[in-house]
């Protein structure tokens, strides 16, 4: 039952660090960034270099969040910026992008499946129960994502400005707020948070460059049901991710694959607000 437990745990922190770049894009610009897989698989290969190269693995992380935000501000400035009031090209567009990331990485990496070095090997015991020490700090770094992504909102001028455009965004212009400025800052930050959550992930699993394709829909559904607010995308992965792992452990890995996007339209069909308000 631990061993349950802290896979729900677990589970819910690895969903909300791959969800949270495209909800505070979501948030901000309004439009749905689906190269969001390419970017995570960008991350997955920040770290396979990292281990191909023989670095430390721990370097894997912020050259992860680097990679992200550079590609993050040459696709919002030639690529994203001239489509914000056109958001369905950019949905597109994103859309796209994302396809032309993932043959770019073939081409460079070949089709094959790697695998990256763990910063953290082994396990501990938690509560008389082995359990494994990189997935438990992955709740470590979910919990700093979330604070991070907080104390960016609520304690910086960035923070204030975005919260304006997010509420209103010709009011925020007509108050000197450079509302363009922040959109492309927003773009960089959720491009690099997906970069990172895709390092983050790759340890446990492996690096091949469709690997973003299966964590974009999860984190889309996700983002759906938790109307904008982190409290709230906490609450959908820790709900959703907790029945997907019920679900693979007594009934079938195969239906727990697809328990978070028919559990989140139910969930919008019965409640639109999700777990937001409303």
């Amino acid at each position: 039952m631990t061993a349950l437990i802290l896979d729900i745990i677990t589970t819910a922190a690895i969903l909300f660090a791959v969800a949270a770049g495209l909800l505070i894009i979501l948030g901000v610009l309004k439009i749905v960034n689906f190269a969001h897989g390419g970017f995570l698989t960008i991350g997955g290969y920040s770290g396979l270099v990292v281990t191909q190269l023989g670095w430390n693995p721990w370097l894997a992380y912020p050259a992860a969040a680097i990679a992200g935000v550079v590609l993050g501000a040459v696709v919002e400035r030639f690529i994203i910026r001239p489509l914000y009031d056109r958001p369905l090209d950019a949905i597109l567009a994103t859309w796209g992008l994302g396809i032309i990331i993932g043959q770019l990485i073939t081409i460079i990496f070949g089709r094959e499946i790697q695998f990256v070095q763990t910063p953290i090997a082994g396990a501990a015991s938690v509560l008389g129960e082995t359990y494994s020490l990189y997935r438990l700090f992955l709740i470590l770094a979910a919990a700093l994502v979330a604070g991070g992504i907080a104390a960016l909102f609520n304690a910086t001028r960035l923070g204030l400005e975005a919260r304006a455009v997010i509420m209103n965004e010709p009011l925020a212009r007509g108050l000197g707020i450079n509302s363009g400025h922040v959109r492309f800052v927003t773009f960089c930050i959720g491009a690099g948070l997906a970069s990172l959550a895709g390092a983050l992930i790759t340890p446990l699993s492996s690096v091949d460059p469709n690997m973003g394709v299966p964590w974009l829909v999860n984190a889309f559904m996700l983002v759906l049901v938790s109307s904008v607010s982190l409290v709230s995308l906490a609450t959908a992965a820790l709900t959703l991710g907790g029945a997907q792992v019920l679900v693979s452990t007594y009934i079938s890995p195969v239906i727990g694959g697809l328990t978070i996007v028919v559990l989140a339209a139910l969930l919008l069909r019965v409640r639109p607000a999700g777990f937001g308000n409303g």
